[in-house]
């Protein structure tokens, strides 16, 4: 699947940039391990104050959609 098509096809109803809360629905794990998978670094996101956001696109990279 090209990177295009798979961003365009895949986790359509979610916005670019989610929540840890909406990236564990994404993935079908808890928000504990949401957090898990944050902060050792496995997908790539960005820190506003205390408030996680991870672009859609590094949770399909996470996923290995994108080659």
């Amino acid at each position: 699947m090209k990177k295009n098509e798979a961003y365009q096809t895949l986790f359509t109803e979610y916005p670019d940039i989610v929540t840890v809360s909406q990236m564990g629905k994404m993935l079908g794990i808890s928000t504990k391990s949401a957090y898990r998978l944050l902060k050792e670094n496995k997908i790539e996101h960005f820190r506003i104050g205390r408030i996680y956001k991870i672009p859609k696109l590094h949770i399909l990279a996470y996923l290995h959609v994108l080659s």
